[in-house]
């Protein structure tokens, strides 16, 4: 009989402390290593939490998805975005192939998961629940069940970026703590034959603590007292694992992955400032600094582009008969598109030092591009800097994060850890959508999303 399959997300789980160099002791991640296989996992572009789970859960890019972050443009308008959730993603995802085959399916806290979908089992959705009063369960009565056996669910933890450290910690551990919890219940309460869990704690503590643990950023001091919060973080969500583990019995395929790695943050790239000095974009009158710059009068008759910031940036071009102002011919697209980035790739670090500004294309890193696109898609110095939206500045270069305290931003690869050794170590999170249902001898007939 074909195993269950037990997937244990950990979103930003980063290769350097799981079996890379700086490896913590995590005893339960290491048996299922030394009786399977484990390695660096690629993630999406970009490598971010939306859309990298929607990406591994249904084989496909974020061009052939639509959605290129947590929040996109809804049309051509200059300032209509809307938050991605669930709704978004319209291509199947793995329980849903997995139901269709009658496998009993149990997901839990998957991103992009809200509102709830029917499924062969049962789903709690994940950091896009707006809040607990929704009907976050499917089905609706399953939510009820939840909060009288393990408490209140807790979606994320909101507000992460913030100077209360002490707080913010006890937050993360409570997040962590009552997603095992619920996954325990769910795991002794009802049959499965699928069950896929994502534990937002360490995405987290990585943006709330990176420069108190890691003694190579810019900001670290020495004996502050959270040294070691990386270290007894990941050593207790190995514990969590065990127990689940524990309870998850025999006949079982466990898989431990992350759709994304994590680094330090050294700096920011304020790029709607850039592109203002440059004759890109151009305000109706001055600005304090730090201005959001939805908050500016645009003159987008003499407009040619502008950004969103985040962990990495995204380009637009005000594009004529496409954009309500567009200024822009189309026949001169693909030149301002070369200028723009040859001149994102040249720009220097603070005090003339070097940087590596990547610029990408999106029909060079997808294999269809629908919905509202960027033009391009800038990763400041490699993703070692962020994209910083806000204008009104003097200068282009950034020490602080424009939305609160975050110490860290998303690197390339997550992890993969498996403890079977006769699965086949994917190389992208592209592959898992095939992986997962080959692994319960189900074959599938839509492929990864190959770039």
């Amino acid at each position: 009989m074909p195993p269950r399959v037990l997937v244990i997300g950990l979103d930003c789980a980063a290769p350097r402390f799981v079996f890379g160099p700086d490896a913590f002791d995590l005893p339960n991640l290491r048996a299922l290593m030394e009786r399977g296989c484990c390695g660096p996992l690629e993630s999406c572009h970009p490598p971010i939490t939306v859309p990298a789970w929607a990406c591994m859960t249904t084989g496909r890019d974020p061009g052939e998805l639509g959605c290129y972050g947590f929040r996109n443009r809804v049309d051509r308008s200059y300032n209509e975005m809307v938050t991605a959730n669930g709704s978004s993603i319209r291509e199947p995802r793995v329980w849903d192939d997995l139901s269709r085959h009658g496998k009993q399916c149990i997901v839990l806290g998957v991103p992009q998961t809200y509102p709830p979908k029917p499924l062969n089992g049962f789903l709690v959705s994940g950091i896009d629940t707006p809040d607990v009063t929704v009907d976050y369960t499917y089905p609706k009565s399953l939510k009820r069940e939840i909060e009288r056996a393990c408490g209140e669910y807790i979606p994320d933890v909101r507000d992460f970026r913030t100077d209360d450290k002490s707080s913010l910690l006890a937050r993360i551990y409570a997040l962590m703590e009552n997603r095992f919890a619920v996954a325990r219940y769910l795991m002794k309460a009802r049959p499965w034959d699928f069950f896929m869990m994502v534990e937002m704690g360490v995405d987290r503590l990585h943006h709330g603590f990176w420069k108190y643990c890691d003694p190579s950023h810019p900001k670290h001091v020495p004996g502050n007292p959270f040294e070691h919060a990386f270290r007894d973080f990941y050593s207790a969500v190995d514990t969590q694992i065990g127990q689940l583990l524990a309870v998850a019995g025999e006949n079982v395929t466990t898989i431990v992955v992350s759709d994304h790695g994590a680094k330090a943050m050294r700096g920011g790239l304020r790029i709607n400032q850039w592109l203002i000095d440059n004759g890109y974009l151009w305000l109706k009158g001055p600005v304090a600094p730090g201005t959001r710059l939805e908050d500016c009068a645009i003159d987008w008759a003499n407009t040619r582009a502008w950004s969103s910031g985040g962990y990495y940036a995204r380009i637009f071009l005000n594009v004529i008969d496409r954009e309500p102002e567009g200024c822009i011919p189309q026949s001169d697209y693909e030149n301002l598109r070369d200028e723009i980035a040859a001149g994102i790739r040249s720009i220097a670090g603070q005090n003339d030092g070097p940087i590596h500004n990547i610029v990408l294309k999106p029909e060079e890193v997808y294999r269809k591009v629908t919905g509202i696109a960027p033009d391009l898609i800038v990763y400041p110095d490699d993703l070692n800097w962020r994209a910083i939206g806000t204008v009104g500045h003097d200068s282009i270069y950034a020490d602080e994060n424009d939305t609160g305290p975050d110490d860290a931003n998303h690197d390339y690869n997550g992890i993969f850890i498996c403890g079977d050794r006769s699965i086949a170590r994917p190389h992208t999170i592209f592959e898992m959508a095939s992986l997962l249902p080959s692994t319960m001898g189900i074959a599938v007939t839509s492929t990864a999303s190959v770039i």
